[in-house]
Parts: structure tokens; sequence; C-alpha cells
């Protein structure tokens, strides 16, 4: 996965975690890449389904110290109150959640009014020659991994209520990141 941040991905995680502010949850947080990118004194809760991953994104936590928290949880059913945190944080991760629009709706849902929703993900390409390559993954990588390469959560969101205040997209389209607002 750092090979992936350094050639494609970019800074994305810092893009993302520099915009969380306040009460932050992070859902699928895996060996916990995005820990080093919050700013100091950020309150961060995080789930990933993997206990294996939770245990590394443990470790870094105890190394970095500062008030993080992180446990084994489902993406798809949050075990949080509505509107109970500022920030949803949520990075290359949407791709492999099996039902990846409930687990937007629970993230939704469990923000407060106002609260901004973060992600960055790897998404359908702009470029038509590209979207065909992801297409022809997707008939294996689906079915075999779970990955799907086609997904793009900016969709989805209007539906679920939430305005996209910031959006990028490079790497031939194929990198999405994005900040939306859940209104006040």
């Amino acid at each position: 996965m750092q090979v992936m941040d350094r050639v494609l991905f970019r800074d994305s995680r810092a893009w993302v975690c520099s915009r969380a502010a306040g009460e932050v949850f992070e859902v699928a947080v895996g060996t916990g890449l995005n820990l080093p990118h919050y700013p100091a004194g950020m309150r961060v809760r995080g789930i990933d389904l993997s206990r294996a991953m939770v245990e590394l994104a443990r470790a870094r936590a105890l190394e970095l110290g500062g008030d993080i928290e992180v446990r084994v949880g489902d993406a798809e059913h949050l075990d949080l109150p509505d509107g109970s945190v500022d920030s949803v944080v949520c990075t290359f991760s949407l791709c492999g959640i099996p039902d990846h629009r409930r687990a937007l709706a629970e993230m939704v849902r469990v923000l407060r009014p106002g609260g901004l929703l973060l992600l960055a993900d790897h998404v359908a390409s702009t470029v038509a020659p590209v979207r065909a390559v992801q297409w022809l993954t997707d008939l294996a990588s689906v079915r075999f991994m779970g990955e799907h390469f086609r997904r793009r959560p900016a969709d989805l969101l209007p539906q679920l209520g939430l305005d996209i205040v910031e959006i990028e997209r490079f790497a031939g389209g194929v990198v999405e990141r994005l900040a939306a607002r859940k209104p006040a």
C-alpha cells in the first residue's frame, strides 16, 4: 500500500486527514496508515473488520501517542449513535466493502449536522480505455478478492443528503478525493 501511496494516491491521506476536525471517526482504518496525518491533538476513533489489521493499527497508534482508539467493527453497521461525530474519514476502503452504499449511509447517519465526510479511493476512470481495463479487472477482482475498481462514491452522496464542497480527481481520473458536508 505504501508503494501505491507514493506512485498513484500521492498525498491523498494527508489531504483527507488535514480536513478532519472535531470528533473524528475513521471507517476501515486498516493498519493505521492515516494516523500520522491527523493534526496533533486530534481525537481519532477507528474501526476495521480485520482483527489483525486492528492490532497493527493499535501498535502504530501507540508509537504516535495521542488520543487514538482503534477497534474491530463493521462499516456497514456502525455501532455509534446518530449524529455523534464531526468528521468521518474513509480512505481506499470503499472499494472493498461489499455494500458500499450501506456503508456510506451509515457514515452519513453518524455525522453531526454540519459534519464532514472525507473520502479518497480509486474510482471509475475518466479515460475510456482505462475504464475498459477496470471493467475487465472487475470480472476477476470482485469475484475472488471483493475489490471493486469502478465504484464512484461521489455519485451517491447527493442522494444521501450531502453537499460536496471539495473534489479532486487525478491519475487519469482513477483517484478521487472529496469532502462532503451534512447540512446543518
